[in-house]
């Protein structure tokens, strides 16, 4: 009966992910697009980063209309991959599906088979156990970290990673020490006028501030992200308040700045 209810839903999906495969194969045709033909897998890198930067945007906005758009665009990426590949006899968009939806079945025995798990934290670790064991062999710790993640993403993957194998902090009153010490060795990389030192001490500043995140279970990403929009928001309020007192940001004193400054802040 459940097959039934949903089998209409699950052809209009197969139809329309067969539309769609049609129509990026003419685009790669003989007589298709002189943009299109020209792709590869490595022309097409930046574009696979840039329409999920661009889903991301779509879901901090809660936009619905533009979620589906953007997850559109994620598809045509999977769609053009899997059809420059299938040109070369390597692999077709049926074997992407097919590989990715048994991983989900494999991975998820709680769900497909009989094991139980407590938590979502027993589910991760299941996951990278029936991974390696996928792997053949077991990979070192931080080898299966992608190298191209930007560094504040790589960064948590680390940290969690070794947190899990238990190199991590005793406790609060630890970890605060050394985010304290952290702070001082930088400072006097600053003293000293040592820029090798500097980029050295703020490199592990950064990377501190990520493992303290991790501890306190914030997103660094999204908690980057927030304070970037409060400064912008922040930032436009001084300007306007300048041009109200019929001023310019650069021809102000630190002094004035300052005062427009905790004006901005506030201000809601």
């Amino acid at each position: 009966m459940l097959v039934n209810s949903i089998s209409p839903t699950i052809e209009k999906v197969m139809q329309a992910i067969k539309e769609l495969i049609k129509t990026v194969a003419k685009l790669r045709s003989p007589n298709g697009c002189p943009w299109d033909k020209e792709q590869t897998h490595k022309s097409l890198k930046r574009y696979l980063i840039e329409e999920a930067y661009e889903t991301i945007d779509a879901i901090d906005n809660n936009n619905p209309k533009e979620i589906m758009e953007e997850l559109g665009d994620v598809l045509l990426q999977v769609v053009l991959h899997s059809q420059i590949a299938s040109e070369k006899r390597l692999f077709s968009f049926n074997k992407v599906a097919n590989h990715i939806n048994k991983k989900m079945i494999t991975r998820h025995p709680h769900v497909f088979s009989n094991v139980t798990v407590k938590n979502s934290d027993e589910v991760m670790k299941n996951w990278e156990i029936i991974k390696n064991q996928e792997k053949g062999k077991k990979k070192a710790l931080l080898d299966s970290v992608p190298k191209s993640l930007p560094a504040l993403l790589k960064g948590i993957k680390i940290s969690k990673k070794v947190a899990k194998e238990g190199f991590e902090w005793a406790n609060e009153k630890e970890l605060i020490t050394s985010l304290k010490s952290e702070v001082k060795e930088l400072e006097e990389a600053i003293k000293l006028k040592d820029k090798k030192a500097q980029i050295e001490e703020l490199g592990d500043l950064l990377f501190m501030i990520v493992n303290l995140s991790r501890w306190y279970k914030i997103d660094p990403e999204e908690t980057l992200n927030h304070a970037i929009k409060k400064f912008i928001s922040r930032f436009e309020k001084v300007k306007h308040l300048a041009k109200v007192n019929k001023k310019k940001i650069n021809n102000l004193s630190h002094k004035e700045l300052n005062h427009l400054w905790q004006q901005a802040k506030r201000r809601k």
